[in-house]
């Protein structure tokens, strides 16, 4: 495997996304964006894009920050994310902004490309399908579900795989039948698999945080992985 760094720019702001790619690539290849939780593109957005090396895919984790900047503590995760999760247009430029520097990248193949999100990364994924991005499917584990304050598009052709915590307190049982019913009137092709007593940020063993509801589950993100990489390998059949 061989890392660098991505950089690109929007807005006067430099992004710098995380890149690994598989040894010995020779031919354009799928590439597999990481969009990070509130913290940022922290080791553990990094580390998920190495395991997409694995697969034999390029991962890509992005930066929606600018600069790499990370939140150490809730309260500037805090501060880091509320300004795009209350302005999504902005968020949403800041992603396609992403996804146009990783397709000018000389190795990807632009027609296979699919996206990964966690907890904030997960509302980045679904924002970025419902906005008509070109993505073959977009995973959310343990993501918020909520519109933005855009319109969908009335099709959504990007394959959608949700990730869900069933006692997760972020996104309780009406958000996601909101989610569903909104899915549906899209005609988006989706998947939502909850997991039984299983709370938020449950792929992740360091986010433990029961005064915020999240909980790492060894055994639901057992299962969110290998029923996500199934879903990766049909979407870039």
């Amino acid at each position: 495997m061989t890392t660098q760094e991505l950089t690109y720019q929007h807005d006067t702001i430099t992004f710098r996304a995380f890149c690994a790619f598989p040894e010995n690539l020779r031919e354009k290849t799928p590439a597999v964006l990481i969009a990070p939780a509130w913290a940022g593109r922290d080791k553990f957005a990094c580390d998920q894009a190495e395991r997409m090396t694995e697969l034999g895919y390029i991962g890509i984790a992005l930066d929606v920050y600018g600069e790499a900047k990370l939140g150490s503590n809730k309260e500037e995760n805090m501060q880091l994310v509320m300004p795009l999760f209350e302005n999504r247009s902005l968020l949403l430029q800041r992603l396609k902004a992403g996804l146009d520097a990783v397709c000018q990248m000389s190795n990807v193949d632009n027609d296979r490309i699919a996206l990964v999100g966690f907890c904030f990364g997960g509302l980045c994924g679904l924002d970025m399908a419902r906005a008509g991005c070109h993505l073959k499917g977009v995973v959310s584990f343990h993501g918020n579900l909520t519109k933005p304050d855009w319109s969908a598009d009335a099709n959504i052709a990007t394959k959608l795989l949700v990730l869900h915590g069933y006692d997760d307190p972020s996104v309780p049982p009406e958000k996601v039948c909101e989610f569903m019913d909104e899915m549906t009137q899209c005609q988006a092709d989706w998947q939502l698999h909850a997991f039984s007593q299983t709370k938020h940020a449950f792929t992740n063993p360091e986010a433990d945080d029961p005064s915020i509801g999240n909980a790492y589950n060894a055994l639901s993100a057992e299962r969110g992985w290998l029923i996500a990489f199934d879903f990766l390998s049909e979407c870039f059949e």
